[in-house]
């Protein structure tokens, strides 16, 4: 980052430009440079090696895309003054600061009954005490409170800049061109129309494409099979270090971590603890790693196994089916591992894990992307386009899978 000139160097969009020193600000504020410490895939690059950008360069990326969305509107004749443009500026480049490490993962081992985006306004909220409520109008675009609803469609949306930078950045850093969308074309068709935002019928074609490409990304990438793998292995060795925790076992790990692992958090701890949100600010890919590398040696079994899997890339292996995995297959594979292992039941079920992955690209009841005609009539994409395609990205799609570890020690 140039500080003089207030310039980052994007490998993605190029040149992008911090507007003023409030920004700036928020971008050097400690929530939103954890970011940095933080994949935005998660797992992903053992399959994909370039899959290592950060959450604070999507961060970047689309705060850049919400200042160029906000240009296009401007320009088709719609007010939208300089505080509001900063506000959305500083929604999206704060959209993210409750993620933790490993994406999703920290969901489903280490917190319950919290989502991401509740942590992300515990901490807006916080930071807005520290700057003398300057967030004000960030945080109610980002809790769809601000009267211009259109603002918090184009950070939580069918349409949004979130979508529209991350489609474009994972594809360049896995190298999966098909997710390569035309995010700068789809801003020059961005239009309002009643406090909504809508799509120029010129735009169609590029929201065909734009659809495609993020159902493409999510089987191609999201949810590869070895990315599914790899981050089903990286939960059942937390949940396995979360349970030794619970039995008083020591585990080597930074402060942060055995906060999460020692104690039970959920949502009422995030909200009347402020330890909680201390901690958690703390966390980052680091301590898992760190913790791995130690765990690798521990006592424990299991714990050990896992844990050399993952940093060897010996990763769980994957089947998926389209109905649900038989209990009795589970029960064989967890007999199996017992004895070469020497494992008890419940020990050996941390060495495979079953469930299922759902999609569903396209939900019109959702947050429909309206097609705007130069008449003024607006039609729903799925009724404006003729590509058949899009009548089955509306479409629920689940897979069934067991992921385990593969037959020796």
């Amino acid at each position: 980052m140039d500080n003089k000139r207030k310039i980052i160097n994007d490998p993605v969009f190029g040149f992008i430009s911090i507007p003023d020193e409030f920004i700036f600000e928020i971008i050097n504020h400690p929530y939103v440079q954890r970011l940095n410490r933080i994949r935005q895939l998660g797992l992903a690059f053992y399959v994909y090696p370039g899959a290592v950008h950060s959450r604070f360069q999507h961060s970047l990326g689309a705060m850049h895309l919400m200042s160029e969305a906000i240009n296009q509107l401007r320009a088709n004749g719609h007010p939208v003054s300089d505080e509001e443009k900063t506000g959305a500026m500083a929604c999206i480049m704060m959209h993210d600061i409750g993620h933790g490490p490993f994406s999703h993962v920290l969901e489903h081992t280490l917190v319950s009954g919290i989502k991401h985006e509740e942590i992300s306004l515990l901490l807006m909220n916080r930071m807005n005490q520290e700057m003398d409520g300057k967030l004000d109008s960030a945080i109610a675009i980002f809790e769809d409170k601000y009267p211009k609803r259109f603002l918090h469609q184009l950070v939580s949306g069918q349409l949004d800049v979130d979508r529209l930078d991350y489609l474009r950045r994972d594809s360049f850093f896995t190298g999966v061109t098909e997710g390569n969308i035309g995010s700068a074309r789809i801003i020059k068709m961005l239009n309002l129309k009643a406090d909504k935002l809508v799509i120029e019928a010129k735009g169609i074609y590029s929201i065909e494409n734009f659809l495609m490409a993020r159902r493409l990304m999510y089987w191609q990438v999201y949810l590869h099979k070895t990315a599914v793998a790899a981050e089903n292995m990286l939960i059942n060795t937390l949940r396995r270090a979360k349970y030794l925790a619970s039995q008083g076992v020591e585990l080597n790990v930074t402060s942060a971590l055995r906060y999460f692992l020692y104690n039970r958090i959920d949502k009422p701890v995030f909200e009347n603890n402020p330890a909680a949100l201390d901690f958690f600010i703390e966390l980052d890919d680091n301590d898992v790693w760190c913790a791995l590398k130690d765990w690798v040696n521990h006592s424990d079994k299991v714990l050990s196994v896992l844990s050399r899997g993952l940093l060897n890339r010996n990763l769980f292996k994957i089947e998926i089916s389209s109905t649900p995995v038989s209990q009795d297959i589970i029960k064989e594979k967890e007999a199996m591992y017992a004895q070469i292992y020497g494992l008890s039941s419940d020990e050996a079920s941390y060495l495979l894990i079953s469930d299922s992955i759902t999609t569903d690209m396209y939900r019109e009841e959702d947050d429909s992307i309206a097609i705007l005609y130069k008449d003024g009539t607006i039609k729903d994409i799925s009724e404006a386009s003729d590509m058949l395609n899009i009548q089955l990205l509306s479409k629920k799609i689940v897979k069934y899978y067991l992921c385990f570890l593969r037959d020796s020690k």
